[in-house]
């Protein structure tokens, strides 16, 4: 069984991955997008409310399209008193459990709760509300269950690796860092 189920984690921590590594260089931008506007407003007198907008759209990109690859390096706030302390075997217990119960619900109820909202904003083709705005505050809300997508499908091969512990009683990664 592990043999049909590795394949599946390995593609889903991949996807993680390209994500991650593709948004995060959306930081180094952000950084030269600022510097930008800096230097255009207050050394050129010249404002652009586009280039201010483009931050907001980057910031919301690394926060929302990286969680799913924060999950994978398990770098997500944890309060592990206890779970440190644990066996491998009682941390996959507590990580397929936290997964199946909490963490695979809450990103599905991300996607129920935040689909029509990006939908309506699709139809509309809603834009900024400055003049000189993006004209695409459609694709900035279509981050919101895309992120619960990509947060769910990283969860699933969290899940299905700590599962993989718990049937083989193998206490190495299913997947390979």
């Amino acid at each position: 069984m592990s043999g049909q189920i590795r394949p599946t984690i390995h593609f889903l921590e991949n996807c993680s991955e390209f994500t991650g590594r593709a948004v995060s260089w959306l930081t180094l931008l952000m950084v030269i997008v600022t510097l930008a506007v800096v230097v255009l407003r207050y050394g050129l007198s010249i404002g652009s409310v586009a280039l201010q907008e483009s931050i907001t759209y980057m910031h919301a990109a690394v926060f929302l399209l990286g969680a799913a690859y924060t999950l994978k390096r398990d770098g997500h706030v944890r309060v592990d008193i206890f779970y440190r302390k644990f066996s491998p075997t009682r941390q996959a217990w507590v990580n397929a459990i936290g997964g199946i119960v909490f963490l695979l619900p809450l990103c599905a109820f991300m996607v129920f709760i935040s689909w029509d909202f990006a939908a309506s904003s699709w139809r509309i083709r809603e834009a900024s509300g400055n003049a000189d705005g993006i004209p695409a505050v459609f694709l900035l809300k279509s981050m919101i269950p895309l992120m619960a997508i990509t947060l769910a499908l990283q969860g699933l091969a969290e899940t299905l690796k700590s599962l993989l512990i718990l049937i083989d009683g193998s206490e190495q990664e299913a997947s390979d860092d």
